[in-house]
């Protein structure tokens, strides 16, 4: 049904008007209101999508995009964006799927630069898509960038390598040749092939191809990491709050005239202060306090001083008066950080540090969402310090003690909160810590430089560079994560799961049975077979009495006996997850689904009394399933038990009829008779619905075939009632079966 066009302009254009002002939310709600007017409208859709996609909120706009590209297919925007916020998210190769389709729409519309661009991002995001290197290669050719084609021609003889291909690695040197007959990559690269010598992968450009730059109208606003922070008091946060408070001191003295009692003991101390008279500045400072003069710059000026003056508690009284000013918060929290270190309390240290950096991190941020998203990270950060054990918190206190000093100290900040970002959303929050506290920034900078050539496919300088991960920090788990990760895009998988396997009991040793979980799943994606790390995780899950992830397991281990063909232990696992089930109380259908195995093993091991007693059972909780009804008629039947397989072919067409399947009556039906052409009752069923379905000419057939059946049975008086109900239908040689029934003296 059609809405309102005026409605739907007039929300349209509010929702550009607010987009121009970059007012998201408002623009959000207009939009929104333009699809519920128009819900078929791709450009309300795509208007929604990109203020979404301002506002940050990526998966919400990503499901818009995914409905604007299906109510207009041929539109690459929707597609576009959709693979850009993929790719945001940190979904790489699904963005990279994204882009190879909105290529193929390029292609349809003959635009050819337009679909370069986005294979080129593609095998930015993957590299070793074959299909793609290959006609990013004819492009070049065809547009005349024959380095371009040059580099991917050799790409493409480095894949084929990798797939023990060799004949086509040396035929796309070839054609790299052809382009260029002396480019000397080429012909190391022709040979080392010839020669069977592993080639190198030709240089991947660090950055995305310079087509692939957005130039969004309303472009999201950039990183604060990228941006240039300038140069920042050397002594960190509290430095910088200790020039706020001496100026805002002395201005408040000078503004209300409080020259005298308290104020003259502030401006001394002032004076003192700035000389670094220490001992005599805190005095004046107390003297100052005592005669009732109270100023949130006095305790921040105090507290640090009596902090250099190695008074850490003392200090701390200073510092915790101030924690909710917001122009010396950052200072007041760094000051206490350094307070509690010096008394060796590092979870009172390490929480006031988090906030020191949540606060320096927030102040430089662009606008609410990016406000929102910091404190999420460092919200994460802060719940893991009271699980932390007090040696990870004192090299960590140290490291935070080291970031937040030097000139460049807020651009440290920024650039260590980015991998903190990444480290989160790969180990989560206890990878925070563990980065933290294993190694300083020479550390972080490896571990960025060893994902960024694992992306890159750079597998051999992706290798080197843990390994020094691994030197400048034993025992850091994340970097040996980064190895399997590494070993596993080698398809080393045997040493890969091992050390994974590693890893994971490093973990369980530490008590950090989330993370010995993660990782144990993370193998047993890669190797769903291995039933002793299966095991482990049970085992682990058990402990933790995690029994709803305890019954996925056991239905995982069973497939993966299933899967080896061990039957007897796949049966046994079943059984115990169906055990676990239904003590969980676990919602009905996955108790029939155990079941279903339970009884499929039992079939194949010709063990049919045991699967009918399940199927019963599967029967007595899902009375509509099917597949239990259909496998007990066929049962019963092996078991020469018409009487049973009948009854549970009734059963079967009852429940059809009620849901009004009647195609699957006649099927089920046709399917049985072909199965057991002697069976009278079947063909009796099969005539009566064909009749019923007016088809005449088939249920003839199929009386005349039963009566057969009843005069070879000499069941001459059920014979005659069936040549009866044939004549009843009229078929064109009624007086034939007129003749028949006269015999049999009807």
């Amino acid at each position: 049904m059609a809405g309102d066009r005026t409605i739907y302009e007039k929300a349209m254009n509010a929702g550009h008007s607010a987009a121009w002002d970059q007012q998201w939310d408002r623009a959000i709600a207009a939009y929104g209101r333009a699809v519920q007017e128009f819900p078929e409208d791709p450009d309300a859709h795509r208007s929604l999508g990109l203020a979404l996609f301002q506002a940050q909120r990526l998966e919400e706009a990503l499901k818009v995009y995914t409905r604007a590209h299906q109510l207009a297919p041929d539109d690459p925007i929707p597609l576009e964006k959709s693979a850009d916020i993929l790719e945001r998210m940190g979904r790489l190769r699904e963005a990279a799927q994204l882009y190879i389709q909105v290529a193929d729409v390029y292609i349809a519309q003959r635009d050819l630069d337009k679909a370069i661009a986005n294979w080129e991002r593609a095998t930015y995001l993957t590299p070793g898509l074959i299909p793609i290197h290959a006609k990013l290669a004819t492009a070049y050719e065809r547009t005349g960038a024959n380095k371009k084609a040059i580099r991917e021609y050799l790409t493409l003889a480095f894949n084929f390598q990798r797939l023990n291909d060799t004949e086509k690695a040396i035929q796309a040197v070839q054609r790299a040749l052809r382009l260029e007959r002396d480019n000397p990559q080429a012909l190391n690269t022709l040979q080392a092939l010839q020669s069977g010598t592993l080639i190198p992968r030709p240089p991947v450009e660090e950055e995305p191809p310079e087509a692939m730059k957005r130039q969004d109208s309303f472009d999201l606003p950039i990183r604060q990491a990228d941006r240039t922070v300038g140069e920042a008091d050397a002594r960190g946060p509290l430095g910088e709050a200790e020039e706020i408070a001496l100026s805002g001191l002395a201005t408040y003295l000078f503004d209300t005239g409080e020259l005298g009692g308290g104020g003259a003991y502030v401006l001394q101390a002032i004076e003192l202060h700035r000389q670094r008279e220490i001992g005599p500045a805190i005095q004046a400072y107390r003297q100052a306090l005592n005669a009732r003069f109270s100023h949130p710059s006095l305790h921040l000026c105090l507290g640090l001083l009596l902090l250099e003056q190695d008074q850490p508690q003392a200090a701390i009284e200073q510092f915790s008066r101030i924690t909710s000013n917001s122009a010396l918060a950052a200072g007041a929290n760094h000051g206490l950080g350094q307070a509690y270190m010096k008394l060796k309390e590092p979870k009172k240290a390490a929480s006031h540090l988090v906030e020191t950096l949540r606060l320096v991190d927030l102040s430089l941020a662009i606008d609410e969402s990016e406000r929102v998203q910091l404190n999420a990270i460092y919200n994460d950060l802060q719940a893991t310090i009271p699980q932390s054990d007090d040696k990870q918190l004192t090299a960590m206190n140290q490291r935070f003690f080291s970031l937040l000093t030097g000139p460049d100290w807020k651009q440290r900040v920024a650039e260590t909160r980015r991998q903190l970002e990444d480290t989160a959303h790969a180990e989560g929050a206890t990878g925070m810590v563990e980065q933290l506290a294993e190694g300083g920034e020479e550390l972080t900078e490896s571990i960025a430089r060893v994902d960024r050539y694992l992306r890159n496919g750079q597998l051999t300088l992706a290798m080197d560079e843990v390994y020094h991960a691994i030197e400048l920090a034993p025992t850091y788990l994340p970097a040996h994560i980064r190895m399997a990760q590494i070993l596993l895009a080698d398809n080393n998988i045997e040493n890969a799961v091992e050390k994974y396997r590693v890893v994971a009991e490093t973990y369980m040793i530490r008590n950090q049975t989330d993370r010995a979980a993660q990782i144990l799943n993370e193998v047993l994606r890669v190797a769903p077979v291995d039933l002793s790390i299966r095991a482990t995780l049970i085992e682990l899950l058990e402990k933790e009495e995690r029994w709803p992830e305890v019954l996925e397991q056991y239905i995982d281990m069973a497939d993966a006996y299933y899967q080896l063909a061990d039957f007897d232990a796949a049966r046994k696992t079943y059984e115990q997850a169906n055990q676990l089930a239904q003590r969980l109380n676990a919602d009905p259908q996955t108790i029939v689904r155990l079941l279903h195995r339970i009884a499929d093993i039992d079939i194949t091991r010709l063990d049919l009394r045991q699967s009918l007693r399940t199927y019963e059972q599967i029967k007595s909780i899902a009375p509509e399933d099917e597949r239990a009804r259909h496998a007990l008629m066929e049962l019963y039947y092996r078991q020469n038990n018409r009487v049973e397989a009948i009854r549970e072919l009734d059963e079967l067409l009852q429940l059809y009829a009620r849901q009004r399947r009647f195609d699957q009556i006649v099927r089920i039906l046709e399917e049985q008779v072909a199965l057991y052409p002697k069976e009278m009752a079947l063909r009796s069923r099969l005539a009566t619905v064909y009749r019923r379905l007016g088809r005449i000419e088939q249920a003839v057939e199929q009386l005349d075939a039963l009566g057969e059946l009843q005069l070879e049975a000499n069941m001459r008086s059920a014979a005659a009632e069936t040549i009866r109900q044939i004549i009843s239908l009229n078929p064109p040689n009624a007086d034939e079966y007129r003749k028949l029934l006269s015999t049999l003296g009807g």
